[in-house]
């Protein structure tokens, strides 16, 4: 077997794992096989480790394949019960270094920073120690949680090692970048104040080195939706267009989905027409809600939207809600789904101005207040019973050409622009 000449290596939560930098490692992976890298590699966590962390996973038997040239690897752990956690980074980073050993210009791409960012600096280090000479560039990506959990809990529990490692590992990869404005806004707070405890300098280089790379998405999974497709997803469902409001995330409190069955129970929508409310995903709020909306028939639950279907079901929807809002351990960073949504088309989108969601929409959606579940009904019932066809047509217009700036192609290149690999 010949080797490659270039490899992309995204340390990741990947698929089957329901989150955004998932999505994210896929298409940055398939935009590299046409960008030169001719080995891609995926690396990942075992299945039942991420089941037993109780993430919202896809079915597995739904996930969309990888293109011929992408990797996906599943290091198995390293050593036994006595090592817990730390037997699967052990893989991680094994598996990592072995990849280096080889002689080839390698991009090693981390997203979520802890653990993964950490499994790629023991990696390039234990290369180099070892002498392998890796060719290699790092790159670290905060997608979010990074800051609004881990970071945000370590400052509220006093533990300040545990962000000054974190920062410290982040600053050590050669190109450092945020998901958004917002979370690179919070990136500097967060070192500000660790700075302010410790003595350090973290902010200022902060300040001076992360960029933003926004999400990259397949914009073409969205758009020129053949309409018999859309009509037949809906069929089975028993669904018609138009014919309900869609949430299509992951079910968690943050995701303002308890807000939004309030919501729809007191709107005039619910009650002058035969809309129903349909929310499609899974996370660890789905048995809360499937107890909310027990004894109401016009709300629908959909646990097992495979990735072909969402563009379909988000087409057809009378309006897509997203009212995300603030938690202690959880804020929207940009919100995806919000600009996948406006790709498709269909209804406009309802949501709030939490973290990064104004860059995600950009003006381009009904915006509420958090946690508001008056002002939620209200955005309901001007989406399916108050905005003209036109006025519809218009904000799904300049809704497409905003999110059309966030193409993986684009995305892809304008990251790797500055990221040539190096000795």
């Amino acid at each position: 077997m010949s080797r490659p000449n270039r490899r992309l290596v995204i340390v990741v939560r990947a698929d089957p794992v329901i989150c955004g930098h998932s999505g994210e490692a896929r298409n940055l992976a398939e935009v590299a096989l046409t960008r030169g890298f001719d080995d891609v590699r995926l690396l990942t966590w075992p299945i039942p480790a991420l089941q037993a962390a109780g993430l919202p996973l896809k079915p597995l038997d739904r996930i969309t394949p990888y293109s011929a040239g992408i990797t996906v690897e599943r290091p198995e752990p390293v050593g036994d019960y006595r090592v817990p956690d730390g037997r699967y980074l052990a893989g991680l980073t094994g598996r990592l270094v072995e990849l280096l050993a080889e002689p080839v210009p390698t991009t090693c791409l981390s997203m979520y920073l802890v653990p993964h960012t950490a499994v790629v600096g023991e990696a390039v280090a234990a290369a180099r120690a070892a002498g392998f000479g890796p060719e290699v560039r790092t790159i670290a990506k905060a997608v979010g949680s990074d800051v609004t959990n881990v970071i945000r809990s370590c400052l509220r529990d006093g533990r300040f090692g545990a962000a000054v490692a974190l920062f410290t590992t982040f600053l050590a990869n050669d190109q450092v970048i945020a998901v958004s404005e917002y979370t690179r806004q919070e990136i500097i707070a967060a070192a500000e104040a660790v700075d302010a405890h410790c003595g350090t300098r973290l902010a200022e280089e902060c300040r001076a080195r992360v960029a933003v790379s926004y999400p990259p998405i397949d914009t073409s999974a969205y758009l020129d939706l053949d309409p018999a497709r859309v009509d037949a997803a809906l069929a089975r469902r028993g669904l018609d267009r138009d014919g309900y409001v869609l949430f299509l995330s992951r079910v968690a409190r943050a995701k303002g989905v308890h807000d939004l069955v309030a919501a729809f129970a007191r709107s005039r929508s619910r009650s002058r027409s035969r809309v129903k409310l349909v929310i499609a995903g899974s996370g660890p709020a789905l048995a809360e809600v499937r107890a909310l909306t027990r004894d109401d028939d016009r709300v629908v639950l959909l646990s097992d939207v495979a990735d072909d279907e969402k563009p379909l079901l988000m087409r057809g929807c009378a309006a897509y809600a997203l009212p995300t809002k603030p938690e202690p351990d959880f804020v929207e960073t940009f919100g995806i789904a919000l600009t996948e949504k406006m790709l498709a088309g269909g209804g406009p989108v309802i949501t709030t101005t939490t973290g990064g969601t104004g860059e995600a929409v950009g003006g381009t959606a009904i915006t509420v207040p958090a946690g508001d579940v008056t002002a939620i009904a209200a955005a309901i019932d001007r989406a399916v019973l108050e905005m003209s066809a036109e006025e519809r047509r218009s904000l799904a217009d300049r809704a497409r050409a905003h999110a059309l700036s966030f193409d993986r192609v684009r995305v892809f290149d304008d990251l790797f622009a500055t990221a040539p690999v190096t000795g």
